[in-house]
């Protein structure tokens, strides 16, 4: 008579901790389904306990120590400053780089132990196939990212250089040791060797980051730094975002003729700009990815409705003002072509029928830039007063300026005069920008005089931190042919050569022009002192021009010390912003209250989307509340729960896959390098598009993925390899490592990584793509979408080997 073992059914026994109940009498279809729907939703559990141990991460690598600074002007000769006591690329190669391989890291671990110290195939299978979607996949997506024809290059490249032979020396390594010298054999020495390469590597990336062995001159270290250096954040890049006085004085200059605002709306408004302009860390990237998946409080600060207005008033001053704020602004450079009109205001006759103004082109000289001008009526009116332009034009390649001409409408009745602008723009996809005179001022007249020349005040105010007077100079009456005016200054109490630079100098207005601007530098001396002024007065004009009746007038230099404590204010609110971006869960209190309620709290900026995620990742977020804040001890308190935590998930998430492989039939292999990789990756994915497109470079997309390959391999198998090479020479045996499927994989894995970095390489010095990421459309479509297919010709080959359609090793 025959029984039937209930225990004894379809991949009862493929995992090591499920299932949890009998599932005999379960249908296929309906298991594979409860393991899928587990798999995805444990790999969110998995990102979201992620994300804390990074913030654990970030905490335990933001630790800092005083340094002294020399200083002349202190009575000790030095000032204390606080700098980051961890390596940027010493804590992105060790805690960042387990911070987001700990799942893989793990999964190896926990396979080889669960296994009686035997090897299985998905926890080195999942290092592979996440390493080869990381390099291939995630770097292809970034080159697309990148808007045409803007390019992104590596900043960092010895670094990038020093951890890419070591990640593909990694897998060269392994197909050494499976299958040429001891093949489908691990020795305790081979084990050691791998393990061993880890800190090699971070030895060696920490020296060609510090450029010890460069003949040039490094990198100062930080007791010989220069103090006007730090605080004008030059040096010290590594000591994180953070408001200086210089910084905040911006915002305020940009805002001093709005009325109502608060010290807390320029603090808000400060903390947004920095936090969004800011240079981020792959980490911050990584957990701020996660948030939005998950539907948690984001790292970026929302502005309400009265801060954006203020936003978009600075923003509409720039184009504007005689000035731009540099922090506004990304500083000019030669990767950037600058269009801008050659004066802010012209003037034009109605009888002369059309009025030229004069455009102009410097920074990137090098492409062709297509732009925008478009007319926008004042107090004349488009059709009765003046055609309307609304057109793009062209500067072709190194060509700097050219010519706008608007027809002026003659209707022979007597007018006042009247005004129009015009307004230049360009597209995104434009390796240019709009400069500080993006709008220019056009005075339809009534008479043909040269004009008359006069000041706009009597008096003008300067503050002392100004750096440059920039005083107005009208032209009235007329504005017929070219006019030169002599302008002197006259010490009162302020003293030139000393308080301030210019004495005498010369102003030209262009035919049509209606307003310049005398310059003159002042000098801060950094000391307490009372207001200084000094008097400027136009000395002479050109034969036909008139002197106005203010031709004299006062500049007074203000001293900025009073000014302190209200910008100290606005500087420490504006820090605390942003420190509330890095402590949100600083308390189990707070942790509670975010893990409770959608976006953290934050329900006015929540959309529908956080919504839906947090009803899914919930659960989750609860049981993770209870994970101790990385403000206690330091942050290893939660570093090392965390790390438990993300342990035991970890072996669910095997156990999920493996049943599910088993279900559908997928071989281990198969699922590691395609589920498994991809559910584990997928944050970085996020983090890299995102780093991509908001970084000036390309290192916190794609420099840090070589880096963390290497990890992968080195710590990910070397480790667990080193635990069960000793246990099975303690027994006098040798740790079997099948070099077939592995060795496979990691072979064609070798070849597509040498092939992707040679892609990257071309791209970075063959001129025709400009960088690494971005450049123009063509090209960039061909390379980013042909990295992705390598990645699909990896996993393609390995699962036809795995199934034995390919002959292996």
């Amino acid at each position: 008579m025959s029984t039937c073992n209930v225990n004894n059914y379809e991949c009862a026994d493929a995992g090591l901790l499920l299932p949890l109940v009998n599932e005999y009498t379960w249908s296929i279809g309906a298991r594979a389904f409860i393991y899928i729907v587990g798999l995805l939703w444990s790999f969110m559990g998995v990102s979201i306990i992620a994300d804390m141990f990074m913030e654990s991460i970030e905490m335990i690598t933001s630790k800092k120590q005083k340094v002294q600074v020399a200083d002349p002007n202190s009575d000790t000769g030095y000032t204390d400053i606080e700098i980051l006591m961890w390596n940027g690329t010493v804590a992105n190669l060790t805690l960042m780089a387990l911070g987001s391989s700990a799942p893989e890291i793990l999964l190896a671990i926990i396979e080889i132990v669960g296994n009686n110290f035997k090897a299985g195939a998905l926890g080195p299978g999942t290092i592979v196939g996440s390493a080869a979607f990381n390099l291939m996949c995630i770097t292809g997506i970034c080159i697309l990212s990148v808007p045409s024809p803007e390019t992104k290059k590596l900043e960092l490249i010895k670094v990038f250089a020093v951890t890419c032979i070591f990640s593909i020396f990694a897998y060269i390594w392994l197909i050494i040791i499976l299958i040429v010298v001891t093949p489908d054999y691990v020795d305790l020495w081979e084990a050691f060797l791998t393990f061993l390469m880890f800190p090699a590597m971070v030895l060696l990336s920490y020296i060609a980051d510090k450029d010890f062995c460069s003949r040039g001159p490094r990198k100062p270290s930080p007791e010989h730094l220069d103090l006007e250096a730090v605080i004008e954040g030059k040096e010290l890049p590594e000591t994180g975002i953070h408001a200086n006085k210089r910084l905040i004085l911006e915002f305020i200059k940009k805002l001093r003729h709005e009325k109502g605002y608060s010290e807390q709306d320029v603090a808000t408004l400060a903390s947004y700009v920095m936090e969004k302009e800011g240079s981020h860390s792959r980490g911050w990237y990584r957990r701020n990815a996660i948030r939005e998946m998950t539907g948690s409080v984001k790292l970026t600060p929302n502005l309400d409705d009265r801060t954006r207005e203020l936003l978009e008033t600075m923003l509409l001053s720039e184009d504007t003002s005689g000035s731009r704020a540099s922090f506004f602004s990304k500083p000019e450079s030669m990767s950037k072509a600058i269009i801008e009109f050659a004066a802010p205001s012209a003037a034009v006759l109605e009888k002369d029928g059309r009025v030229k103004l004069c455009i102009m082109r410097h920074g990137k000289l090098n492409n062709r830039i297509v732009f925008k001008v478009e007319t926008i009526d004042g107090t004349a009116e488009s059709g009765s007063d003046y055609i309307e332009v609304k057109k793009s034009l062209v500067f072709d390649k190194d060509q700097t300026e050219q010519e706008l001409e608007i027809e002026i409408v003659d209707d022979n009745i007597w007018e006042p005069d009247e005004v129009f602008f015009v307004r230049l723009s360009v597209e995104p996809d434009q390796v240019a920008e709009i400069g500080k005179r993006g709008v220019a001022q056009v005075v339809i007249l009534n008479d043909d005089e040269p004009g008359t020349v006069e000041f706009d005040k009597p008096s003008f105010l300067f503050k002392e931190s100004c750096g440059v007077a920039r005083v107005p100079v009208k032209r009235v009456n007329g504005a017929d042919g070219e006019l030169k005016l002599n302008w002197k200054t006259k010490d009162i109490s302020a003293v030139g050569g000393r308080d301030y630079e210019e004495t005498e100098g010369e102003l030209i207005f262009s035919h049509g022009e209606v307003e310049k601007h005398i310059e003159i530098t002042i000098n801060d001396d950094m000391e307490f002192e009372k207001d200084e002024n000094f008097e400027l007065f136009i000395d002479s004009v050109s034969k036909g021009a008139k002197i106005g009746h203010l031709s004299r007038t006062v500049v007074t230099i203000v001293n900025d010390d009073e000014f302190d404590g209200f910008v100290s204010r606005i500087a420490n609110l504006t820090n605390a912003n942003l420190d509330s971006l890095r402590l949100q869960r600083a308390t189990w209190g707070k942790k509670f209250v975010e893990a409770m309620n959608v976006n953290g709290g934050d329900l006015e900026h929540a959309s529908v989307f956080d919504y839906v995620m947090h009803f899914f990742t919930f659960g989750w977020k609860l049981i993770f509340a209870f994970v101790p804040p990385p403000t206690i001890w330091g942050g290893w308190l939660c570093f090392f729960v965390c790390l438990c935590f993300i342990g035991v998930l970890t072996a669910i998430i095997g156990d999920l896959a493996s049943i599910f492989g088993c279900l559908i039939g997928l071989e281990d292999a198969v699922t590691a390098i395609t589920l498994v990789a991809l559910g584990t990756s997928l944050p970085d994915t996020f983090a890299s598009r995102t780093a991509a497109l908001n970084e000036k470079g390309a290192d916190m997309a794609i420099g840090n993925v070589t880096g963390s390959n290497g990890v992968n391999v080195f710590l990910g198998l070397g480790f667990p390899w080193v635990m069960a090479s000793i246990y099975w020479t303690v027994q006098g045996k040798s740790f079997e490592v099948s070099a077939g499927d592995l060795g496979f994989s990691v072979t064609v894995f070798t070849i597509c990584a040498i092939f992707t970095v040679i892609v990257l390489m071309v791209r970075r010095y063959v001129s025709f793509f400009g960088g690494e990421l971005g450049g123009p459309k063509v090209p960039k479509i061909i390379s980013g979408v042909l990295l992705i297919f390598v990645w699909i010709l990896y996993v393609l080959l390995s699962s036809l080997q795995t199934y034995k359609y390919i002959p292996g090793f």
